[in-house]
């Protein structure tokens, strides 16, 4: 495997959002003059830790992810996650800790991964307490964790986010077109995602159907306590369709 790993971008501090599960912001350069935000989830289990799409950090970064624990994991929740830039620091994460991958069925990977082991509904999860949805019409691989603890804690890839307006990791042309396209919208479906992989919309009746209170995305800010009644809301807007939530 080569050792020529994407440096680091910026990124914020580790920080523990519920016991044991922490949330990072970070960066990534999409194209040169193109850098938009991004987050990391970390989970630990008895000194172990899971990275959900991973994000090389820092130095510093590392140190701090080292004084948490072991890396032992890595999980690759979308195919479409981010792109061309989907799975970029997968690889160092690998090389540096001899990390496990988890990844969907038919997940393709960045520099000669493969899949260590395949995520599957109701299958073997990187840790307790975790369940997984798949997105069953997805045009590519599209996976969330549900996490169940403190009311329910929904992790994501691509398809749902939470980025209310650009932050301090975003470059300003990226954060004009990001815009423009419809990204910062509060507990909002990936617009891209949703227009490449093009789900059927009664994938989000059972999306709604998830016991969560809590969503930690992969793009935008964790959105806790309200996650479910906002993307009920979302989910209604975009599709004109009721939940079962919201059902007569």
């Amino acid at each position: 495997m080569s050792c020529n790993f994407p440096p680091a971008t910026p990124h914020g501090e580790i920080r523990e959002v519920f016991p044991d599960i922490f949330h990072v912001a970070g960066s990534v350069d999409m194209v040169p003059g193109m850098r938009i935000s991004r987050a990391m989830t970390v989970l630990r289990d008895k000194g172990k830790l899971t990275l959900i799409s991973p994000i090389r950090l820092s130095d510093d970064g590392l140190a701090a992810l080292d004084a948490l624990g072991q890396v032992t994991s890595i999980v690759k929740l979308g195919g479409y996650h981010l792109g061309a830039q989907n799975g970029l620091d997968d690889a160092f994460y690998v090389d540096r800790y001899g990390a496990k991958l988890w990844a969907l069925a038919d997940m393709e990977h960045k520099d000669g991964l493969v899949s260590d082991q395949i995520l599957q509904v109701d299958g073997e999860m990187p840790c307790p307490d975790m369940s997984l949805f798949s997105y069953e019409t997805s045009e590519l691989p599209e996976g969330m964790f549900l996490i169940a603890r403190s009311g329910g804690i929904l992790i994501t890839a691509d398809s749902l986010q939470n980025w209310t307006g650009p932050d301090q990791f975003f470059g300003e042309v990226a954060a004009q077109r990001m815009a423009q396209a419809g990204f910062f919208k509060p507990a909002n479906i990936g617009p891209e995602w949703l227009r490449f992989c093009a789900p059927d919309p009664r994938e989000f009746d059972r999306v709604a159907a998830l016991d969560f209170q809590h969503l930690l995305p992969s793009h935008g800010t964790p959105l806790l306590s309200t996650a479910k009644e906002a993307l009920l809301t979302t989910f209604h807007t975009t599709f004109g369709q009721k939940t079962p939530q919201t059902s007569e």
